[in-house]
């Protein structure tokens, strides 16, 4: 029996379609099994990336793994307030007394008859490059790095023999060492000095009139000397061991950027999403981008796709071959949404800025864009079958 030409074209493409005609349709992106497939490249064993089922498990290593640390980078030091050192550049008066009258600092007699005064101010002068001021009577003596009270009894020491029992004051008026600079992303960069009691980091932002974006977008590098440390501003608020003491020199610089995600595939919308809030999940994540399409997702293909340091990869599986010198793995992790408890799990892994989620399509989208496909194509051909019978 030989088939009319009509029927035949319909059963060559029915049989195209069968034999794999669906791995040629058009698609958003890999399927679940093609992501899980795809980290070998042909042949050789050379993972791409590493997969990595989200679970408890995943989740514990994420919340071990260090983060930036403003307390961490600067030690427990950072924990308490510098002591209020004099520098060069400072302005110091000083106020010398003695205990009776006749001695260097004190008021002539008038008449046999002291005046009652046996003090002294000395103008207000600057510490010089040499770090030391003059005091009369006492030469130059070393100020920089000292405390007011450490200068008072360098003082004393050097007048004790020349003056009646001498006690000193030293004030600083005008103290531009004790200062920290603050720059960025502030409503008034300035130099701020510092007082007497300490200054913590959000103490020296507000002085500076404080941040002039959202807290969910700022991130505050510290740099002291050679060291920078750079954490969100969330963490400050959130942890008070993290608001540190400012030390003179210190540099505070307030950077605003935006935090963003981008969603591909059988997702509720394909975009690129900025966080609206400080902590965001994989689980919030998910829901603001309006959810998996239940007719076209697969619920166990939603992939969470980011960089990480390889250190953690290591953490997360020991056997995966890293080339050396690497300094970051890409990793994917696989989000699977037919566990109930998965939902759990996502809602305490954080989602990082510029992480990417990937909902894969179902297998049976494939086979139902394979029967459009095969009813398009095959209509005109059934048309003229009917035709054809009348």
């Amino acid at each position: 029996m030989r088939l009319r030409p009509q029927i035949a074209s319909l059963a060559f493409l029915g049989l195209t379609l069968a034999t794999g005609g669906c791995a040629n349709l058009p698609s958003a992106g890999p399927n679940t099994s093609q992501v899980l497939g795809e980290r070998v490249v042909d042949q050789v064993e050379i993972p791409r990336y590493l997969t990595v089922e989200l679970n408890e498990r995943a989740v514990s290593i994420l919340d071990s793994s260090p983060r930036a640390s403003l307390y961490g980078r600067f030690g427990a030091r950072g924990g308490e307030p510098p002591a209020s050192a004099i520098g060069v550049g400072d302005a110091v008066q000083v106020t010398v007394w003695e205990a009776a009258s006749g001695g260097l600092f004190s008021s002539a007699a008038i008449g046999g008859v002291s005046t009652g005064s046996h003090s002294a101010s000395i103008p207000e002068q600057v510490v010089g490059r040499d770090g030391a001021i003059t005091v009369p009577y006492a030469g130059r003596i070393h100020v920089a790095g000292m405390t007011p009270s450490q200068v008072e009894r360098a003082i004393v020491t050097h007048l004790t023999g020349k003056a009646i029992e001498p006690q000193a004051l030293v004030t600083v008026p005008h103290n531009v060492s004790n200062t920290v600079t603050v720059t960025g992303a502030v409503t008034g960069g300035a130099r701020v000095p510092l007082t007497g009691r300490g200054d913590r980091i959000l103490d020296i932002i507000a002085t500076a009139g404080g941040v002039k974006a959202p807290v969910h977008e700022v991130f505050i590098a510290l740099s002291r000397g050679d060291a920078t440390a750079r954490v969100p501003m969330q963490a400050l608020l959130t942890n008070p061991r993290e608001n540190i003491f400012a030390r003179p020199n210190d540099v505070i610089t307030v950077e605003q950027q935006p935090q963003t995600f981008t969603v591909f595939g059988a997702a509720g919308r394909n975009a690129l999403v900025p966080f609206d809030a400080v902590g965001l999940t994989v689980e919030e994540a998910v829901a603001k981008s309006g959810g998996i399409l239940d007719n076209l997702a697969d619920p166990q293909g939603v992939f969470l796709m980011r960089s990480e340091p390889v250190s953690l990869a290591r953490q997360l599986d020991p056997t995966f071959p890293i080339e050396p010198g690497a300094r970051t793995v890409n990793v994917v992790y696989r989000i699977n949404l037919k566990d109930t408890n998965t939902y759990f799990v996502a809602r305490h892994m954080p989602l990082h800025n510029k992480d990417m989620i990937y909902v894969a399509a179902s297998p049976s989208n494939e086979f139902y864009k394979a029967m459009q496909l095969f009813t398009t194509a095959a209509q005109p051909a059934l048309m003229g079958f009917t035709v054809s019978k009348i």
